[in-house]
């Protein structure tokens, strides 16, 4: 067999991206077909989508001890073994156990463990491959999560189209494959590590005594909030709040979502080195309130989910940019970094989506004169969890005028 090379090993990282867009994105496809089979109220489906967050959120903080004592190639093995499972049970358990609801938390249990792990790996192995442009191509990693996104959707949509929604079961078994094929990929492909040049990583506890790294902790969380708030609830928002058909829903929501985000990522990708990221990271942050309340108040469903899809382009340049930082202003941090900057992307990406079902249940439940008279409680309320999210790229702008005055104190932080 021909010798793999490191240009092998960057396309089995694509892969593993894609996989995890699939654990991430599949489920909220099936979100409206979940609640009508199964009888799944809004806030199960917003537990579900916590949970699957919350989990890796935990996988993100054991794998920061874990993954240098176990490997590289271990870690990436075990990640993938568990997602291939976790998507085969999604489409199994919810019709082997007496309890629906408990298949698919089981399910999506082991998809988040299998997603936590990959996160927290991936960035890691791409960062420590031979070559000078760092930022651009984790950057461009990231954009494969966005178009694993997008193929997600447009295969799905195909699926339900030619085959029906009644057969969704056996979905989740067809992206089991990409998982399946990646785990022998990861077996043969050549690795590096972030300590190869043998300098010492520097301890975990000397990044939590820099104030720098808490603000870019905040800005990870909030990265992660604003990005999966409207990617988990779009495809539900544009069916049962702007009450278009599910397939011009998805592909006009979450799908032109996701094509934006990449397009955002694989532009910084390629002219990353040309681009001041403070700034663009500004500017995302402002252009993102902007679109969240278009998608919100527009009387128009057309130009809601042209705001749904242009939020993808503010939020494509935040994780990828925001790791980039990390990485520019803490050169000598090692695996454990990455580990924490998931770590805290993960509590965003748990705690928007479910911090806007909260909010959306209380306004159904509890809807005051004004949310009703702004039409945010005729949808489910989803217009009034959407617009409390407004809050993370609020404080992203916060903790980048934070960032920057800092900046301009210390250029590198010394660990």
């Amino acid at each position: 067999m021909k010798k793999l090379k490191y240009k092998h090993t960057r396309q089995a990282c694509y892969l593993g991206y894609i996989t995890q867009a699939a654990v991430n994105n599949l489920p909220p496809l099936l979100f409206v077909t979940f609640q009508r089979e199964f009888h799944i109220s809004m806030e199960a489906i917003a537990a579900l989508i916590s949970m699957n967050f919350g989990i890796q959120l935990v996988t993100d903080l054991i794998a920061a001890k874990l993954i240098d004592k176990i490997g590289y190639r271990v870690s990436a093995l075990a990640s993938h073994i568990l997602a291939f499972i976790g998507m085969i049970s999604m489409g199994m358990l919810p019709y082997c156990l007496s309890r629906p609801y408990m298949g698919l938390c089981i399910a999506m249990g082991m998809n988040a463990v299998g997603g936590g792990l990959a996160e927290v790996i991936i960035s890691p192995i791409v960062e420590s491959l031979p070559g000078d442009r760092k930022a651009s191509s984790m950057s461009l990693l990231h954009s494969f999560y966005c178009w694993g996104h997008v193929g997600v959707i447009l295969l799905s949509t195909l699926y339900f189209v030619v085959i029906g929604t009644s057969s969704w079961r056996y979905l989740p078994m067809l992206w089991a494959l990409i998982p399946l094929f990646n785990i022998f990929f990861f077996a043969l492909v050549p690795l590096c590590t972030l300590q190869e040049d043998g300098n010492s990583p520097a301890p975990a506890r000397s990044l939590f005594r820099q104030h720098l790294f808490w603000v870019i902790l905040c800005l990870m969380l909030c990265s992660g909030a604003a990005e999966q708030a409207m990617a988990q609830w779009a495809s539900l928002f544009a069916e049962s709040g702007l009450h278009v058909s599910k397939t011009l829903g998805d592909l006009l929501g979450p799908c032109a979502f996701a094509v934006c985000m990449g397009i955002s990522r694989t532009f910084y990708g390629i002219y990353g080195h040309k681009i001041d990221l403070h700034h663009a990271l500004k500017i995302s942050g402002f252009c993102c309130v902007c679109c969240y309340l278009l998608t919100i108040f527009s009387p128009w469903p057309m130009l809601a989910l042209a705001g749904c899809a242009l939020c993808g382009l503010t939020v494509g340049l935040m994780w990828p940019g925001v790791t980039s930082l990390a990485a520019k202003q803490f050169p000598q941090a090692g695996t454990a970094m990455f580990a924490f900057l998931a770590l805290a992307g993960d509590m965003g990406c748990a705690s928007g989506p479910g911090f806007a079902g909260v909010v959306s249940g209380y306004a159904v439940k509890n809807g005051s004169q004004w949310l009703a008279a702004l039409q945010m409680t005729q949808d489910g309320g989803l217009r009034a969890g959407l617009l409390a999210v407004i809050v993370f790229p609020l404080l992203l702008l916060i903790g980048l005028w934070i960032l920057n005055r800092r900046k301009q104190k210390n250029e590198e932080m010394v660990l």
